[in-house]
């Protein structure tokens, strides 16, 4: 069982003779529509935005993976700051 938001390429026709054949034993399981606090990678997306990406242009794709890249590599490391974004204030902090 895989459980995911209901981003439209989740849906694709594409994929959708796959998701048939291995029915049996994959399953997947959508989060209801605009529900974002119930995936907290949206709330780590979205501080990830604020940090490094808000109101700057990046032509290219390697400059938002430079942007983000100290973000991430901050995060390496359980943290105060992923816990309280994944509400995971139980874990050992470094």
């Amino acid at each position: 069982m895989v459980i995911i938001d209901n981003a439209k390429y989740h849906h694709a026709i594409l994929h959708a003779p796959w998701r048939q054949k291995v029915a049996d034993r994959f399953v997947l399981h959508f989060l209801p529509p605009y529900s974002p606090e119930l995936n907290p990678i949206e709330r780590v997306w979205k501080l990830v935005r604020r940090l490094g990406l808000h109101n700057r242009y990046f032509p290219k794709l390697d400059d938002v993976v430079m942007a983000v890249s100290p973000i991430f590599q901050a995060w390496a490391r359980p943290n105060r700051t992923l816990a309280c974004l994944c509400g995971s204030h139980n874990i050992a902090y470094t």
